[in-house]
């Protein structure tokens, strides 16, 4: 079973070529093209909080800007969680998405989202994430280890993926040899309706459910583990979840764990090739790896948006949010933002601030993971700059396609040994 999931390019319309209150960036094409720049920054420059009357996920306000975007994600009282983080679902899907809903404790307020969190935050614990260390680099050496050198494979499946789905199947405590169906399901959890039906999405979701209601049963009768299936299981706010609650919880582990860092890995490899000189940087001081790693996460920023809704009327920007209103956080502009991060477009892996960025966002839904995502990704750059001089890309890439998910699905490259 492929974990590439492909939907058809399409040509995107210039920015400029349109009136500003026609401009839409959530449409798959943009992102998938990496046409997405120029829609951004037109509407930081012209309307920074911006309303969309018409999209395909009905009316919502674009937030664009790096302080606006903190503003919102920081006031929760203001800006509620409910119902789901990304701006979806699509107007025509909407009433079958209603029969299938999936909570999760990311797209929850207070006080419930804060038991829930609570309990599965120890297994990125300091404690943890030392001992998970040697794990990464030993699997990432076994990795690295078997690349053929001079030939052309895929860096997105061999490496990113195998990598990022190896640390999640630990986490999980999965079975390591059925491991590749954890990156399935994150890919359905995350493809739109372009890439896959609502009804086929559905029922690969349920099998997801059924397999970890499996694990969840065994892991119920035993002693309390450092999985998060375990810890789930046993934990006083979250034992008695409902099954479709489990489900969500899951989709949201899954995703964070895996969606994120195997995109910032890929990330990486792109980023480099597209400023030689920042890689001969690296090539001449390993140490810059500390400050190269957020900058990745920054430069390529995973998860392109994350969205809420106006508890009240609220002005931000000099607009008024009415009560209801939907409201998409773009990450992805606010890490580009002229006024916030000097050259924001460019790839500097010694910035002074890397960590300076949105990508884990802020506030009481902060990504717990980031620091296992960083440690993955620094890891494996100390084990790459040992055994390599150049991953070079030789082919065209293939873009993820998904306006939430920011990443690749191929990427085609050959190693130069040092």
């Amino acid at each position: 079973m492929s974990s590439v999931l492909k939907a058809p390019t399409t040509l995107v319309a210039d920015p400029y070529s349109m009136p500003l209150e026609e401009l839409d960036p959530a449409k798959v094409e943009i992102f998938q093209n990496d046409a997405l720049w120029g829609y951004f920054k037109r509407l930081r420059d012209e309307d920074p909080v911006h309303f969309h009357e018409d999209s395909d996920f009905g009316p919502y306000w674009s937030i664009t800007k790096f302080d606006d975007i903190m503003f919102v994600d920081t006031n929760e009282d203001l800006f509620s969680s409910e119902g789901g983080i990304t701006i979806g679902p699509m107007k025509a899907d909407a009433e079958r998405a209603k029969e299938f809903q999936t909570p999760m404790f990311i797209a929850m307020d207070p006080p419930k989202h804060d038991v829930q969190r609570a309990t599965v935050v120890p297994v990125v614990a300091p404690k943890n994430l030392a001992a998970m260390e040697s794990i990464i680099r030993e699997r990432a050496a076994k990795i690295l280890d078997s690349l053929p050198i001079g030939e052309t494979f895929d860096w997105v499946d061999t490496v990113s993926i195998e990598l990022t789905t190896q640390m999640l199947a630990t986490l999980f405590d999965f079975p390591f040899e059925e491991r590749r169906k954890l990156t399935r399901w994150s890919d359905i959890a995350t493809s739109g309706p372009d890439v896959i039906s609502t009804e086929e999405r559905r029922a690969e979701l349920l099998e997801c459910l059924e397999y970890f209601t499996r694990l969840w049963e065994e892991r119920k009768e035993g002693a309390v583990g450092l999985d998060l299936i375990s810890m789930l299981s046993h934990g006083e706010n979250t034992k008695n979840m409902q099954p479709m609650e489990f489900l969500g919880n899951l989709i949201l582990l899954i995703v964070g764990g895996n969606d994120t860092t195997r995109n910032s890995i890929s990330g990486g490899v792109v980023a480099l090739n597209e400023n030689p000189e920042q890689y001969q940087k690296l090539r001449d001081n390993h140490a810059l790896i500390t400050s190269m790693v957020p900058e990745i996460i920054r430069w390529q920023t995973p998860l392109s948006h994350m969205r809420r809704v106006a508890k009240e009327d609220v002005e931000v920007g000099g607009k008024t949010i009415k009560k209801g209103d939907k409201v998409v956080m773009w990450y992805v502009s606010g890490n580009r933002d002229e006024t916030a991060i000097d050259n924001p477009d460019s790839f500097i892996i010694d910035r002074a601030r890397p960590r300076h960025h949105l990508s884990f966002g802020f506030g009481i839904h902060r990504c717990m993971g980031n620091r296992l995502a960083e440690m993955q990704l620094r890891v494996l750059w100390e084990e790459i700059l040992q055994r390599f001089n150049m991953i070079e890309i030789v082919g065209d890439i293939d873009r993820t396609p998904s306006i939430f998910v920011k990443g690749y699905t191929h990427i085609p490259v050959k190693l130069h040994a040092k």
